[in-house]
C-alpha cells in the first residue's frame, strides 16, 4: 500500500550497480528523530546511492526521484512475483486488488472508476464539514497540556474517512486500530507479532467491508461505497474485492499521511516561530509538506535497462525514491533546510508523482489546511509542552505524540 521494501531484502549489489554505498540503520534513534542530515550525506555522494541496510538503489535528489516516479518504464509490479509467507496471504490478497500495486491497463480502469466516485467536487464540498469537525474537537480541549496527535490530528482524518465511506462514526476507533496494525507491515524490521497483528486487522476489516458493501447494494446511501458500486466505465464495474481494497487504501494510506502531515506541520510551525504569525495559505501548506513530509520512501521496479542520471538501472532492479531527501534537494530549492511559509510554490514529492500520484492528495491538503487554520484561530497561544518525538515507523515519518500547552 505504501511501497516499502522489507529491511534486508536484497536485489542487485552495489558492485553491479556501480553506485556509492551508504550505510545507515533506519532503526537508529538519531536517524528516526532527524533523518535529514543522513539525507544530506547521501545526496553529497550523488543523485543515486546504494543503501546497504535495505539492499536497494535509492534516488536521493529531486531530479532523480521525480524522473523515476514519472517514467512509465518503472512500475509497482515486480517482473518476478515474490514469494510470500503463507501466514501473510490475507494481507497480500487485499494488496492484489489495490490500485497502488497495479499497472495499466488494470490500474487505469480501476483508477478511472474510483475517480468517478471520489471527485474533486465531492472533496471540495467537504471543506465546511472538516472545519466544523476541527472546531468540535477543540471544544473538548481544556486549558493545559494535551496530546495534539491523539486528540486532534488522528480524529480529523479518520472521522472524515468514516463519513466518506458512510460507516458510523462510532466505528472510527476500529478503523484507527485496523489502520495502525496494517501499516505496521511497512516499518523497517517488522516482527512476526507485527505481521500477525496486520493479518488479524486485515481479516476484520475485510469481513466488515464485505458485509457493509452487501448492505449498500440493497440500501444505497449518499456515501463513497454507494458511489463505488454505481461507478461504471464501458460497462465495467468494480468487483467487491476491488472496492474492499480501495476502501482500505483510502483509510490506511490517506489517514496515516494526513495524521503525520498535521502533526509534522504544527511541530514545524511551533519550532520555527511561525505558528499564529503566518496566515494559512496554499504556500504555507505546501512548504509544510515539503519541509517535513509524512512519507519518506516509495519503491519502483525497472521494466528494462534504464538510464537515470547517467547510471544504468538494470531490468528487474527495485529502486527506492527517498521523498524526504528529494524534498530538501538544494539543486531544486534555495536553502531547502529553512522553513519559508511564503516560499514560491512549486511541485514537491510529498504525495509522489506520475501514474501513482496519491489519489487522496487533494483531501489530505484540504484537511491539513483547515486543521491548521482552525487550530491557530482557536488556540493562538499554543506552545510545545515537551520535546516532540517521532515514532519508529520509517518509511512513514510522523510523531508518536505532540504534547502541547493551550493557554
Amino acid at each position: 500500500m505504501t511501497g516499502a521494501p522489507d529491511l534486508g531484502q536484497k536485489t542487485l549489489g552495489p558492485q553491479t550497480l556501480g553506485l556509492p554505498v551508504i550505510t545507515q540503520n533506519p532503526l537508529d534513534a538519531g536517524f528516526v528523530q532527524n533523518p535529514y542530515p543522513a539525507y544530506d550525506q547521501m545526496r553529497a555522494a550523488g543523485p543515486l546511492v546504494y543503501w546497504r541496510d535495505y539492499g536497494l538503489a535509492c534516488a536521493v535528489s529531486y531530479a532523480a526521484a521525480n524522473a523515476i516516479l514519472r517514467d512509465r518504464r518503472f512500475g509497482r509490479v515486480p517482473l518476478t512475483p515474490p514469494q510470500t509467507a503463507p501466514h501473510l496471504a490475507p494481507f497480500y490478497a487485499v494488496e492484489g486488488h489495490s490500485m497502488l500495486e497495479l499497472e495499466p491497463p488494470r490500474h487505469t480502469r480501476l483508477r478511472n472508476l474510483v475517480l468517478r466516485a471520489f471527485t474533486s467536487r465531492r472533496i471540495a464540498a467537504l471543506g465546511p464539514e472538516i472545519a466544523a469537525l476541527c472546531d468540535r474537537l477543540l471544544d473538548a480541549v481544556r486549558a493545559g497540556e494535551f496530546d495534539l496527535i491523539a486528540q486532534y490530528a488522528q480524529p480529523v482524518p479518520v472521522t472524515i474517512i468514516a463519513r466518506l465511506l458512510g460507516v458510523p462514526e462510532a466505528l472510527a476507533p476500529d478503523l484507527l486500530r485496523w489502520s495502525r496494525a496494517m501499516v505496521g507491515m511497512y516499518q523497517a524490521g517488522r516482527s512476526r507479532a507485527d505481521e500477525d497483528a496486520a493479518v488479524a486487522a486485515t481479516v476484520e476489516f475485510v469481513d466488515f467491508l464485505r458485509g457493509y458493501i452487501a448492505q449498500r447494494r440493497t440500501a444505497p446511501g449518499d456515501d463513497l461505497i454507494t458511489h463505488l458500486i454505481a461507478a461504471e466505465e464501458d460497462g465495467a464495474r468494480l468487483s467487491t474485492d476491488e472496492m474492499i481494497s480501495t476502501c482500505i487504501l483510502l483509510l490506511n494510506a490517506g489517514h496515516e499521511a494526513t495524521v503525520h502531515s498535521i502533526g509534522n506541520a504544527v511541530k514545524t510551525l511551533l519550532e520555527t516561530g511561525h505558528y499564529g504569525q503566518s496566515p494559512v495559505t496554499e504556500a504555507l501548506v505546501e512548504e509544510c509538506l515539503r519541509h517535513d513530509p509524512p512519507l519518506h520512501l516509495f519503491t519502483r521496479w525497472a521494466y528494462e535497462d534504464i538510464d537515470v542520471m547517467g547510471r544504468i538501472i538494470p531490468k528487474g532492479t527495485q529502486i527506492a525514491c527517498l521523498l524526504g531527501a528529494a524534498n530538501r534537494c538544494p539543486k531544486h530549492w534555495d536553502n531547502p533546510e529553512t522553513f519559508w511559509p511564503t516560499r514560491s510554490t512549486k511541485a514537491n514529492l510529498a504525495f509522489g508523482a506520475g501514474l501513482h500520484f496519491c489519489l487522496g492528495a487533494p483531501l489530505a491538503r484540504l484537511e491539513l489546511s483547515h486543521a491548521l487554520a482552525v487550530l491557530s484561530r482557536r488556540l493562538p497561544r499554543l506552545q510545545l509542552a515537551a520535546p516532540p518525538r517521532y515514532a519508529d515507523i520509517y518509511h512513514f515519518h510522523g510523531l508518536d505524540s505532540l504534547m502541547v500547552y493551550a493557554k
